[in-house]
């Protein structure tokens, strides 16, 4: 497996090794690595001294994390040697004749097609196909833990009352119903992933579904200082337009009288936030009436029709009625006229355009 990273942190080495282990589907007795810190933190007459955090992945997972001997060609060679091979075959140079990548996501995908290149062909040494090897060599591997280490989940993060988290001097949005959790954020290529276990949540979001334990909630792309990345999806009870234009107010019943119009319908809805924006008086009385109207003729009916009052901006005392009795005739709404100013009754000023001139032949004089 060749997966690309950013950095050789230690959450990163935990993390690229759970997604070998699973991609192989069991944990082999031990691995074999070189000698970085985060592996080894100091060598005491020749003998490793581990990391005490890698020895408690190696519990996690069943396995011991073994690390080759300097200068040794069957153990630091053969760590080294897949290395070279990915190079050779990833790196841009004048030898493979591969161009430069435009993106992070490139990178990621010449990979991916590396491995299972290499991987569905017969191998030089075994004489044998890497993925068919593995099918058999799988139940001789120990079972998988179910969830990987938190170590590879990244770095923990308290989420925020505005429902951010903050990462590299970033605020990243988060979905509802996590304000006060603890979530994991962790870099995947140009990419922040948040992880959270729902398990420990007081009341599991709706947007969960079934969807139990550690779950991937949000993943936004890297910004810098200065730019926080907000998900508009994150808050639904918040519209806002991307341009930066007003935000559509949203009605919220808080009386019965409110609770039965706005439970007409959208048309409803959309003729409230239309009537508040222009001005109309008397609105409360109107939507009474509405509610009335309702009860005589049908909720359906008066709903559409506030809707189109919506649409044409037709607010007076009877409107609503009106349209109401126009749609019994069997009219459609297709046949919705709006008033404008490019064709009005009312007089124009062309009448005056000579006024205070007089005409004698052919010569106009003021």
């Amino acid at each position: 497996m060749v997966i690309p990273v950013w950095d050789q942190t230690l959450p990163t080495l935990i993390s690229c090794l759970d997604a070998t282990l699973r991609r192989l589907g069991g944990v082999p007795t031990y691995v074999l690595t070189d000698n970085p810190k985060t592996v080894s933190i100091d060598h005491v007459a020749g003998v490793p001294a581990r990391h005490p955090q890698i020895v408690e992945v190696g519990r996690h997972y069943g396995m011991q994390v073994h690390t080759c001997v300097p200068f040794d060609p069957e153990s630091k060679g053969g760590t080294e040697a897949t290395v070279k091979i990915a190079k050779a075959d990833l790196v841009p140079t004048d030898a493979n004749l591969r161009g430069a990548y435009g993106s992070f996501a490139e990178l990621e995908a010449a990979c991916e097609a590396f491995v299972g290149k290499v991987n569905g062909r017969v191998h030089r040494e075994s004489a044998r196909i890497p993925d068919e090897a593995l099918a058999q060599e799988r139940n001789r591997l120990h079972v998988l833990p179910l969830a990987p280490h938190t170590i590879a989940l990244g770095q923990t993060r308290m989420v925020n009352t505005d429902q951010t988290v903050r990462f590299g001097s970033v605020r990243y949005s988060t979905p509802p119903g996590l304000v006060g959790a603890e979530v994991w954020v962790r870099v995947a290529g140009v990419e922040l992933v948040m992880i959270t276990d729902l398990d420990a949540l007081p009341q599991v979001p709706d947007w969960a579904g079934d969807r139990r334990g550690l779950v991937e909630v949000a993943r936004h792309r890297l910004s810098t200082p200065g730019t926080p990345s907000i998900d508009l999806s994150h808050y639904p009870d918040h519209p806002q337009d991307p341009d930066g234009g007003p935000r559509v107010p949203r009605p919220r019943a808080r009386s019965q009288a409110e609770r039965d119009f706005l439970a007409l319908g959208d048309g409803a809805h959309a003729w409230l936030i239309e009537a508040s924006a222009a001005g109309v008086s008397r609105i409360r009385a109107k939507m009474a009436a509405a509610c009335e109207l309702a009860a005589l003729v049908g909720a359906d009916d008066v709903d559409a029709a506030l809707g189109i009052a919506a649409a044409a901006g037709r607010f007076a005392e009877g409107d609503v009625a009106a349209i109401v009795d126009h749609q019994a005739t069997g009219a459609a709404a297709a046949d919705l006229v709006v008033a404008d100013e490019t064709h009005s009754a009312q007089l124009g000023t062309a009448t005056w355009a000579n006024f205070g001139t007089t005409t004698t032949g052919k010569e106009t004089t003021a």
